[in-house]
């Protein structure tokens, strides 16, 4: 039988906060050692309180705004009880029934065209401790706590199962972390678990519109293995349907090495947690002030800016989607044409040359001495042909270990280009008399016989040679021997 697979995408989002979300513990725990960034609010000690953590709302709200959501004046904090070891507690605060953000959407590209992907909700949480399993001196099987992300403000974006293919999901995800660190409310660092997915998949027949049995599986914290993760559960649950199995609805985790699923426990549901309201935290009541003033403060997100680059700078379709899929890269293109360089030649030496350069010496756009003011200087010597594109290219290899001005190490490199007529003119009368037989078939009609002749002219001038006033001084050449 034919399925179709029926995809919704929750989205933990670590915040970028400099403390928790309800206490004043550091929240930039990654190099930390174990348990050294937690307080009694951490650890849940007796007759703690929390405190909201402000910025946290502020970016939850921002990401509402950005996805086109609407977003709650009135909403609350409530407790998520489970007894798990990454629970200090013994519960999480959570939001259930009064999110801060519902009913918005991402749009994603489709044959020429966008395709909506709505999104149900938004909301705010605290991130859990983090286990290692280990085994001890005995073999025995250990858990090891380390609470310093617990409380760590968490932002998931709840999808409706509105996607359908692998692909689609991955997508998906790239746009949402593009538009989250665009916005400036996360690392998105995935490595670090800034950016981590937990999958709902089921199978339906196609052209039926009803769902099967949900299965989810957890905490994936790469898109390769969302992507590999719904393309083995497709094919795992599709088997199963043929061979006329019942799926139960059930949590499911990912084994990346063995590239398949293995269940952990069945699925639970809402009453499962025992939500009800926090008492230890007020009501949140968002005054229409704030998220105005939210709204303005949206950075221009990525659609809005590809399209700029299209219709306003002449960037090729290509190179603005290249541009615009990285903050780094976007905010350096932008630097560059405020700083004077042409449009299409800066995005071409940007995307070809100087990523090329960073990829070879393992550096980032971030971290490079080249910066958008230098290169600048550079394409403008390019431009009123001071340097050469071969000269230039030596330049700007230069440039990643020279703080000095492009133009001082032209002059002390004797990188300056050849545009001398007659130094010119007596290397382009050498190169045709030391090639006689590319002489005889340009005289004799093969035009592809002319570019015979460049070669060894750049090379005479070690590549700094005018390569427009060669050609003109060679083709003037050439008819004079006719």
């Amino acid at each position: 039988m034919s399925y179709e697979a029926v995809i919704g995408l929750e989205t933990h989002v670590q915040l970028n906060t400099a403390s928790k979300m309800f206490c004043g513990c550091s929240a930039r725990y990654a190099d930390a050692p174990p348990n050294t960034h937690v307080c009694p609010v951490c650890l849940g000690a007796p007759g703690v309180l929390p405190v909201i953590n402000e910025r946290a709302v502020r970016s939850t709200i921002l990401t509402g705004i950005a996805f086109h959501c609407t977003i709650a004046e009135d909403s609350h904090f409530d407790r998520k009880n489970y007894p798990y070891p990454d629970l200090v507690k013994g519960y999480q605060i959570s939001q259930y029934d009064a999110p801060l953000c519902v009913d918005g959407y991402a749009e994603l590209p489709a044959d020429g065209d966008r395709r909506r992907v709505r999104i149900k909700r938004i909301h705010l949480e605290e991130d859990t401790a983090k286990l290692t399993h280990a085994r001890d001196e005995y073999g025995a099987g250990v858990s090891l706590v380390d609470v310093n992300r617990a409380g760590v403000p968490l932002m998931e974006i709840v999808s409706e199962p509105d996607l359908r293919t692998p692909e689609e999901a991955r997508q998906y995800l790239q746009l949402l972390r593009l538009v989250l660190t665009t916005i400036d409310v996360t690392t998105g660092n995935l490595e670090e678990g800034a950016f981590r997915v937990d999958v709902n998949v089921s199978l339906r027949p196609a052209g039926s519109a009803g769902y099967g049995a949900k299965v989810e599986v957890k905490n994936l914290n790469s898109f390769r293995a969302v992507q590999r993760a719904l393309e083995f559960e497709i094919a795992r649950q599709a088997a199963a349907l043929d061979a006329g199995e019942t799926l139960p609805q059930e949590t499911r985790g990912w084994v990346d090495d063995r590239g398949v699923t293995v269940s952990q426990r069945t699925k639970e549901f809402a009453h499962d947690y025992r939500y009800f309201p926090e008492p230890d935290l007020p009501p949140l009541h968002l005054q229409p002030a704030t998220i105005d003033e939210l709204r303005a403060a949206l950075p221009e997100l990525p659609d809005v800016r590809q399209r700029r680059l299209i219709e306003q700078q002449g960037l090729t379709p290509y190179d603005a989607a290249v541009i615009v899929s990285d903050v780094a890269l976007a905010t350096y293109f932008d630097a560059l044409i405020a700083a004077g360089a042409d449009a299409k030649r800066g995005a071409n030496w940007l995307l070809n040359d100087l990523l090329g350069l960073l990829k070879g010496r393992d550096e980032s756009i971030e971290t490079t001495r080249i910066t958008p003011a230098r290169l600048a200087a550079l394409l403008a010597l390019l431009d009123t042909g001071t340097v050469s594109v071969a000269g230039a290219r030596q330049v700007l290899a230069r440039m990643a270990d020279d703080d000095r001005p492009p133009t001082n190490i032209v002059v002390a490199e004797g990188l300056a280009q050849v545009s001398d007529t007659a130094e010119l003119e007596r290397q382009v009368e050498a190169a045709i008399d030391a090639n006689p037989k590319p002489l005889a078939d340009y005289l004799g009609g093969k035009e592809a016989a002319f570019n015979s002749f460049i070669g060894p002219v750049m090379k005479a001038t070690r590549g700094k040679a005018n390569p427009a006033l060669v050609r003109e001084l060679l083709r003037a050449a050439l008819e004079r021997r006719r």
